[in-house]
């Protein structure tokens, strides 16, 4: 048996956990820059206006400026000239700009986010060493409107300082917040997924060790379900795992058994027939009971054997005629006396199923005879066909299922206290009806009697059906 080998580091849970954390941190991160660089272009520009204002301002309360201190203010500004125009209509400048051309102009008062964004996105992959006019109102007067033209240089290189100050704080977050998630989701998460999964391969390897079957924790979320189910599931296997060894155990011995009973059995015939013959008629009567036995202990003994002998039902699957063959059931149930028994068979002339004939007569077979050895003396077959199912009921008069075995009464060696009955009738019938894709159950069970429930796929119907589902 290979061995499953764990992931590594790299490829683990833990490490795609990490890794996703980080990339949607930063994917946020990135959605939340895209305004954010938008706005920070807009609030330097505005700064610059009111810097340009300052500057404009102050050369008018100076009744004559030098150029020397004309392009002081300028450039403390970081502009080229300034315009203001006054709601009266008189225009106060500072510097020269009617002679220069700028590469872009921008009016912030009609400056809408989709162009925000646009002009932001140009600015940091395509500026730099552009000439800009900028128009904007006189910050705290909208009456008044400011023209500006400044060098794009210093804008973009703000930018791009501020767009690597929110790289690293996004880094920074990104790095933290996967790290708490990371702590948080292996103590509650991936620990207990690796505990489930150590579990599963431990068990494994050695399915029958009750040591590599998993304590629940007790958790109330989906993590203590699953533990809980894996728990039940591998106990159940462990179970059924030593059931399987203890039948292979009882094949053997019985294997051995039966050669022995045989080699008995002729023996017993021979000293019979002595028996038989002798002159005591007590001894007489005592020999053929003594034989009846004997072949009921064999008899026994081989239907243990054939069941733990036989492998997967192999099916070979006709048309059959359910009616006749509950006919052909019920005429050879072995009964002392055949009128002691009736079974009504109602089933409807031409009722079909598509099975096989001869497992499904083992089936009725069964179920007819442990009802008759149970004291049955009525038997009723009937069925009908509902939602592409074959049903078939058949019910007795017996004294019902004992309480103690009604719900393991489809389980091999499961019997009623009968004696010389092995048990294995409604498990062999179980099994080939389940072969079939059908299922059988116990509809009801009293003191009046007892109603087993075959139900079985109606292949034909279902055959039709798809060439009908096609056309439509």
């Amino acid at each position: 048996m290979s061995r499953i080998r764990l992931p590594s580091a790299v490829k683990s849970l833990s490490a795609r956990l990490l890794v996703l954390t980080i990339f949607f941190v930063m994917l946020a991160e990135v959605l939340t820059y895209v305004p954010s660089i938008a706005r920070f272009r807009m609030t330097e520009l505005q700064d610059r206006l009111q810097a340009a204002h300052l500057a404009v301002m102050a050369a008018q309360d100076s009744e004559r400026l030098s150029p020397k201190a004309e392009a002081g203010m300028l450039r403390e500004a970081q502009v080229y000239a300034v315009e203001l125009h006054r709601p009266d209509g008189t225009v106060r400048s500072l510097g020269t700009s009617a002679h220069v051309t700028p590469a872009q102009t921008y009016d912030l008062r009609r400056a809408g986010l989709v162009d925000m964004v646009g002009n932001a996105f140009d600015t940091l992959f395509t500026g730099g060493d552009r000439r800009l006019r900028v128009i904007g109102p006189v910050p705290g007067r909208d009456d008044a409107v400011l023209t500006v033209d400044l060098d794009e240089g210093p804008l973009r290189a703000a930018m791009i300082d501020y767009s690597e100050r929110i790289l690293a704080l996004s880094l920074v977050i990104s790095i933290f917040t996967a790290t708490l998630v990371y702590i948080a989701l292996t103590l509650l998460m991936v620990r207990p997924m690796r505990r489930l999964t150590d579990s599963m391969m431990r068990f494994r390897e050695d399915p029958e060790n009750p040591d590599s079957v998993i304590t629940a924790s007790g958790r109330d979320d989906e993590i203590g379900t699953a533990e809980a189910e894996l728990a039940s599931m591998q106990e159940r296997l462990t179970n059924a795992l030593r059931q399987k060894e203890r039948m292979a155990a009882l094949g053997v011995a019985v294997t051995k058994i039966n050669h022995d009973l045989k080699n008995i059995l002729a023996t017993a015939r021979l000293v019979s027939d002595r028996m038989g013959e002798s002159e005591d008629p007590e001894v007489a009567r005592m020999a053929p009971r003594l034989v009846k036995t004997i072949d009921r202990a064999v008899n026994l003994c081989v239907q243990t054997l054939t069941y733990a002998r036989e492998g997967p039902v192999q099916l070979d699957l006709d048309t059959v005629d359910l009616n006749a063959l509950v006919s052909e059931v019920a005429a050879g149930l072995p009964v002392a006396a055949p009128d002691q028994v009736r079974v009504d068979n109602e089933l409807p002339e031409g009722f079909t199923a598509t099975a096989d004939r001869e497992q499904l007569y083992r089936v009725f077979a069964n179920i007819a005879q442990n009802a008759v050895e149970a004291g049955a003396t009525h038997l009723r077959v009937h069925g009908g066909r509902k939602a592409r199912r074959t049903l078939v009921c058949i019910s007795d008069n017996g004294p019902g299922l004992p309480p103690t075995i009604q719900d393991t009464v489809f389980q091999p060696f499961q019997t009623a206290g009968k004696t010389g009955s092995s048990g294995l009738g409604l498990a062999i019938a179980r099994d080939l009806v389940r072969a079939h894709g059908g299922e059988i159950t116990v509809v009801s069970t009293s003191g009046e009697g007892t109603e087993f429930r075959i139900d079985l796929p109606d292949r034909a119907a279902a055959a039709q059906a798809v060439p009908r589902a096609a056309a439509g």
